[in-house]
């Protein structure tokens, strides 16, 4: 029917048009960005599997760089246990050095020195080689407040499982090498307060002294004589009291026998609970087992605090307590004696026996980081696989298809021109019924 009011031909025309129009357009946008699916609209199921996918795909890979940066948190830990190992080496040549009978005491105090030096080293490395902070080497070091959470570091790798990785302990005291004199040792009950811990009061014009008789059983004798003031008081800091000791041991003379006796008897026993600080005496020997302390005064003098007893009588004994310090009792507390030394031949054999003990203990945990790198590089490379398969599922879902879309493309296009032609032809045909109107 010849109708001008509605023009039925260039409605469906355009019906026609637009589709074609939108498809080309869809076509454009899948070939500009290179993806099938931009929108929900284009493929609602499949664009759900891809993001899933892509969360999948973005966990494997920091899974891949989280091994990366285990393995060289290992290595790390690992290139400071070679060093370790050389120490320990060294430590137990020492000792079978020392524990031959063709040394002298002197010698062997100066390989022992070297040996406390080559433990001090092992202990430093120990503590202060770290990875972004956190220490491998030493189990004293907390990672994090629960203390259950400090035994292990753990890397994880993408999926739900993790690998943990035991801490070691190569400190002195993890590998049970600490050094020492091995012998009796006592601590003062008395802490210094106020830079105060020995004080001598004179009553009279002349000063007079306090005179400490020290002597570990088997051992030189040891006086000390501390100096007071006249008719006044003389107030001496531990640290003052540990070098007129040591001043006086560091001199000792050379045996008949030929063995050298000089050291450093006094030293300063820190309480990290309390701050507090207390003397500490050591023997010489690893054989000693006792030692006897008397404290004389001359005249007018009386002495407090220290480990003489307030007002002190002249040759007043002062023997060991039991108890922590604390007590404040004027006596000695028994320290046991630690630590092992190259001192005497006997000593220098126990010596060799704890480093031996400590490579097995080094080479164990050295072993344990190095199949753990193995471990992570073979998780990497398992991970990477599978990121490069989950890319290329998701590239099948998501990725558009060139050359059939550039198909599709080239289609639309060519229903979108003659779409246009076609509409232009309907707009046209109402122009007929003008023919019969004239």
């Amino acid at each position: 029917m010849l109708a001008i009011k509605n023009n039925m031909m260039a409605a469906n025309a355009a019906r026609y048009l637009g589709k074609s129009y939108d498809a080309l357009a869809t076509s454009v946008e899948r070939l500009s960005s290179g993806l099938r699916i931009n929108s929900a609209k284009d493929d609602a199921a499949g664009m759900a599997v891809r993001e899933l996918m892509r969360a999948d795909i973005s966990v494997i890979d920091q899974g891949v760089r989280n091994t990366q940066d285990g393995i060289s948190m290992l290595q790390t830990m690992e290139g400071a246990m070679a060093t370790i190992d050389n120490a320990l080496v060294r430590m137990k040549q020492l000792s079978e050095q020392a524990s031959t009978g063709s040394y002298s005491s002197a010698q062997r105090v100066i390989m022992n020195n070297e040996f406390a030096e080559m433990a001090a080293e092992v202990d430093r490395i120990s503590k202060s080689t770290k990875f972004n902070g956190i220490a491998m080497l030493n189990k004293t070091d907390p990672l994090t407040t629960d203390p259950a959470a400090d035994v292990k570091v753990r890397f994880g790798t993408g999926t739900d499982d993790e690998i943990a990785i035991e801490r070691s302990d190569m400190t002195q005291s993890g590998l049970g090498i600490q050094t020492g004199s091995a012998g009796y040792q006592v601590v003062s009950d008395h802490a210094e307060t106020a830079g105060k811990w020995l004080t001598l009061t004179d009553s009279g014009v002349g000063a007079d002294t306090l005179t400490l008789d020290i002597t570990f059983t088997g051992e030189a004798a040891v006086a000390v004589v501390f100096d007071g003031t006249a008719n006044g008081v003389k107030d001496y800091t531990l640290q003052e009291v540990v070098e007129k000791i040591n001043a006086v041991t560091l001199n000792l003379a050379v045996a008949g026998d030929g063995t050298v006796q000089a050291y450093s008897m006094a030293s300063i026993e820190h309480d990290s609970v309390t701050g507090l600080d207390y003397l500490k005496l050591c023997s010489r020997t690893s054989t000693s087992a006792g030692v006897t302390i008397t404290g004389t005064t001359t005249a007018e003098e009386t002495a407090s605090g220290g480990i003489v007893l307030a007002p002190a009588a002249s040759g007043t004994p002062v023997t060991e307590a039991s108890g922590a310090n604390g007590s404040d009792d004027g006596r000695l507390v028994k320290s046991a004696g630690t630590g092992i030394n190259l001192l005497t031949a006997d000593a220098a054999k126990i010596a060799m026996a704890s480093v031996a003990t400590a490579i097995g203990l080094k080479d164990t945990a050295r072993a344990a980081f190095g199949y753990k790198i193995n471990r992570l590089e073979s998780t990497g490379e398992v991970l990477g696989i599978q990121s490069e398969n989950l890319q290329t599922a998701e590239s099948r879902i998501s990725d558009v298809d060139v050359a059939t879309e550039m198909a599709t493309l080239t289609r639309n296009q060519v229903l979108a021109q003659a779409g246009t032609a076609m509409l232009a032809q309907a707009n046209s045909i109402p122009q007929m019924a003008l023919t019969l109107l004239r």
